[in-house]
C-alpha cells in the first residue's frame, strides 16, 4: 500500500531536482524549449548518474499553485486554435487598412530617364541643328526628346462604388474575425474549466479510492482478528480480502485518470506538461446559477456567434453590390508636378522653367467583357443566400443552445443537493453497518455493500461537481460572464 499512497512521487518527482529543475528552465526560457521543440527534441529526465542528480539533497523548488484564472491565461498563450483566431484577426483588422487606401489618395515619387536614339537626318540638317543649338528629334515620334528626364510626385485617385463597397466589406469582415475571436477564446474557456475541474475531480476520486481502500484493508484485518476470536467464519475473511483487492485495482485505476487529467491540462500550462504543479482550492460556496432572463439578455447583447453570422451576411451583401459596381464606370484623378524635360534642372536652356504640373480626368466606362461581371454577380448572390441561412440557423441554435445549457445547470444543481445528501447519508450508514458488524448484528455482506456504496456516492459527487462547473462554463459561450 505504501507504493501506490506516494504514487505521486513516481510521476511527479517534485522532492527531487529531476522534473522539478527542468520546468524551472522551462518556465525561464521559454524560446529555448521553443527551440528544442522546433529541433524534434523533448526534454528528458536526468540519468540517475548525472550531475543534476548529485544534488538531489538540495532543497527542491515548490510546484507552482494554479489558480483557474491563472489556467486560462496560460492556456490563451499556448492554445493553437486560439492563436489562429488571433492572427486571422489581426489579418482582417490589416485588410481593412489596406481597402480603405483604395479609395484615398495615393501619393509617390517618380524618377525616369529615358533615351531615345535621334532621327536619321541628312549631314547638312545635322550640322545646322548643331550650329542653331536645336536638339535633333528622336526616332520614336512617341517620345519627347533624345534625352528625356523625368522626376514628379503623382497623385492618384479612384471613384467608384466597388472602392466604396470593398472597403465596408472589409469592415464587416474585421467585425466577423474579431466575433470569431471571442468565440473561440470563450470556447477555450469552457475547456479550460473542463480540464480544470476535470482534475480536481479526479484528484478527489483518487482521494476517495485511497480512503476506500484503507477502510477495505482495515476491515480485512478486523475480520482475521474476530477469526482468530471464533466469531465470525473464514468465508468473511475471504469476501474481506475480496473487497480489498477490489479497491486496490480501483485505486490504481484512479491514479491513472488522475494522472492522465494532470497531463491533459499542463499541456495547456507549461512547456513541459510533466511539470508537477497544484491546483488552488475552490471557494466551498459554488455559483448560484443567474436569472434566466438575465441570461437570455445577455445571450442576444454578447453572443459572438451570432454577431460573427450577422457580419458574415454584411459582408455578403456588400461582395453582391460589388459584383454589381463592376457594371458602373470608374473615375480616376491623376494630379503630376516635377520635371519632364530635356535637362534635369529647375530651368532650362533659354531661361525655360522646368517645373509644372499636369492633371488627368479618366472615365472608364466598362461596354462588354462576355458576362464575367454577370457570374461575379451570381456568384455572390449564391454566396449571400448561404450566409443568410447560416443566420438563420445560428439563431435558431441559439435558442436551443439557451434552453439546453440552461436547463443543464439548473438540473446539476439540483443534484448536487441530492448527491450531497446521499455521500453523507452513505457516509453515517458505513458507520452504524461498522458497528453492527463488531456486535455481530451485521454480516459481511452489508459492510461491503455500505463501503461501497460510500465510494459510489463520493465519486457521484465528484462528478457532479464537474457536471456543474461545466454547465456553467458552458453559458459562456452564450452570455460571455463566467460565474467562479
Amino acid at each position: 500500500m505504501t507504493g501506490q499512497r506516494h504514487h505521486r512521487s513516481a510521476l511527479f518527482p517534485v522532492a527531487g531536482v529531476g522534473i522539478s529543475l527542468l520546468a524551472a528552465l522551462c518556465l525561464a526560457v521559454p524560446a529555448t524549449a521553443q527551440e528544442a521543440g522546433a529541433a524534434g527534441t523533448l526534454p528528458s529526465a536526468p540519468a540517475a548518474g548525472s550531475a543534476v542528480a548529485t544534488e538531489a539533497q538540495a532543497p527542491a523548488q515548490a510546484p507552482a499553485v494554479i489558480t483557474l484564472d491563472e489556467a486560462i491565461r496560460r492556456a490563451e498563450t499556448a492554445d493553437p486554435t486560439y492563436a489562429g483566431a488571433v492572427a486571422a484577426n489581426q489579418v482582417s483588422a490589416a485588410d481593412r487598412t489596406i481597402a480603405r487606401s483604395a479609395f484615398l489618395p495615393s501619393v509617390r515619387y517618380f524618377n525616369q530617364y529615358l533615351f531615345t536614339q535621334s532621327a536619321h537626318l541628312p549631314a547638312k540638317d545635322q550640322a545646322a541643328l548643331a550650329q542653331s543649338g536645336v536638339t535633333p528629334a528622336p526616332a520614336y515620334i512617341a517620345n519627347n526628346s533624345v534625352h528625356e528626364y523625368m522626376s514628379q510626385a503623382q497623385v492618384t485617385e479612384t471613384v467608384g462604388l466597388g472602392v466604396f463597397a470593398q472597403y465596408k466589406r472589409a469592415g464587416a469582415a474585421a467585425i466577423q474575425a474579431s466575433a470569431e475571436q471571442e468565440a473561440a477564446r470563450r470556447a477555450l474557456v469552457v475547456h479550460v474549466v473542463n480540464l480544470y475541474f476535470s482534475l480536481l475531480a479526479a484528484d478527489r476520486k483518487e482521494a476517495v479510492a485511497q480512503r476506500a481502500t484503507d477502510e477495505a484493508s482495515h476491515f480485512h484485518d478486523l475480520t482475521e482478528r474476530l477469526e482468530t476470536a471464533g466469531e465470525v467464519a473464514h468465508a468473511d475473511v475471504v469476501k474481506a480480502e475480496l473487497q480489498l483487492e477490489e479497491k486496490q485495482r480501483a485505486l490504481s485505476d484512479a491514479t491513472l485518470a488522475a494522472s492522465r487529467a494532470r497531463l491533459d491540462l499542463g499541456v495547456l500550462l507549461f512547456p513541459d506538461p510533466r511539470t508537477g504543479y497544484q491546483l488552488a482550492e475552490t471557494e466551498a460556496k459554488l455559483p448560484a446559477v443567474p436569472e434566466r432572463a438575465d441570461v437570455q439578455a445577455a445571450a442576444e447583447k454578447n453572443n459572438p456567434d451570432l454577431r460573427s453570422a450577422l457580419a458574415a451576411a454584411d459582408a455578403a451583401n456588400l461582395d453582391v453590390k460589388a459584383a454589381w459596381a463592376a457594371y458602373l464606370p470608374d473615375l480616376t484623378l491623376n494630379y503630376n508636378y516635377g520635371i519632364d524635360a530635356e535637362q534635369f534642372a529647375v530651368n532650362g536652356r533659354d531661361g525655360v522653367h522646368n517645373l509644372a504640373y499636369s492633371t488627368s480626368v479618366t472615365l472608364d466606362i466598362p461596354v462588354w467583357d462576355w458576362f464575367a461581371t454577370q457570374a461575379h454577380v451570381r456568384q455572390a448572390k449564391a454566396m449571400r443566400d448561404v450566409a443568410r441561412t447560416q443566420l438563420t440557423n445560428t439563431q435558431r441554435a441559439l435558442i436551443a443552445e439557451l434552453d439546453e445549457f440552461y436547463d443543464e445547470a439548473r438540473a446539476a444543481s439540483v443534484q448536487l443537493s441530492s448527491l450531497d445528501q446521499s455521500t453523507g447519508g452513505a457516509r453515517k450508514s458505513l458507520e452504524l453497518t461498522n458497528l453492527r458488524y463488531k456486535a455481530g448484528e451485521a454480516t459481511v455482506l452489508e459492510v461491503v455493500d455500505a463501503q461501497n456504496t460510500l465510494a459510489t456516492a463520493e465519486a457521484a459527487q465528484a462528478d457532479g461537481m464537474v457536471r456543474y462547473r461545466a454547465a456553467l462554463a458552458s453559458l459562456l459561450t452564450l452570455t460571455g460572464v463566467l460565474a467562479q
